[in-house]
Order: C-alpha cells, then structure tokens, then sequence
C-alpha cells in the first residue's frame, strides 16, 4: 500500500454525478475535516490487511505536527485531528517507458476497494474521526496544505 499523507489545515472532497449515485450523497461536497491530514490511498496488487495494520498505525502515530516549540514532535492522535481518506490507484501508476502510466500494479477495483475499507476501519480503530471520498469516482479534493508538509509512506519500507 502507498500513503501520501498532506497535514492539512483543512481540507474537503466532493464528487461528480457518478460518485453522488454510488454514495447516496447529493452532488457536491461530501466531506470536509479540520486540523489533521488528508491521505490519498494507493492499494496494490500484492498488498494484504497486516500490511493495512501497519500503515494504519504508522499513519496515526506519525509525529508530523508541530509542538509549543515549533518542532515536529505531535501525532494526529495528540492533536485529535481529522483524516480525510481518498482512494487513489494512480499512486502505482509506472511511467518507466513511454509516456502513458501503466496502472498494472495496482490492485483489482475489487481487492483494492476491500483493502481501502479495511483500512478505513483500522484508523477508525484509533478513535481518529474519519471522513473518505467514494472509492472508484471521480472527485475534486480541496487541499489546505499546512507547511506545507507532505510524507509518503509505503508498505515494503515498513518491512
């Protein structure tokens, strides 16, 4: 799996006509955080839920946000902040030859939307208030960038 973690002032995701008949929302604006971090999600091909396990809790307790001291010494946890998840395949997109991506080692819309929910859940665990985009639609996210601070977090580095 492939994190890209953004600490956010605040940040939003609303999605088109498709994404609002997935989601049973209304077009438009589906979801909006505070303080915290906005993490597009990539799941790929070999990706399994102990690896989902891992990133969820790296993510959390990841000391990005800044102390009394101006020092990155606080997690999301200590700050209660919010997460806003969007899935993101294109986070494994390979553009080694030619100029069009090739998206094979991502996972199948079907695994990758069972790992994407499973570790949906796993933050949730943390008591971390979660908002999330529709998985496989096309949305607009609003990104307040604070820093701006921007981690990237893989599975096979956590190894």
């Amino acid at each position: 799996m492939r994190l890209l973690i953004q600490r956010v002032k605040k940040a939003s995701v609303s999605v088109d006509e498709k994404g609002a008949e997935l989601s049973g929302d209304k077009l438009g604006e589906l979801a909006e955080i505070g303080e915290g971090v906005c993490v597009l999600v990539g799941v790929g091909v070999n990706d399994t839920e102990s690896e989902a396990d891992k990133l969820a809790d790296k993510l959390v307790n990841l000391r990005i946000f800044e102390d009394e001291d101006g020092k990155l010494n606080l997690s999301l946890l200590d700050i209660h902040g919010e997460a806003l998840l969007i899935s993101q395949f294109t986070l494994y997109a390979n553009c080694k030859k030619g100029r069009r991506p090739s998206f094979i080692e991502a996972a199948s819309a079907e695994k990758g939307r069972e790992l994407y929910n499973y570790f949906v859940e796993r933050v949730k665990n943390y008591n971390v208030e979660v908002k999330c985009g529709v998985y496989q639609s096309h949305m607009l996210v609003e990104i307040h960038n604070d820093g701006p601070t921007t981690i990237i977090l893989d599975s096979e580095d956590l190894n």
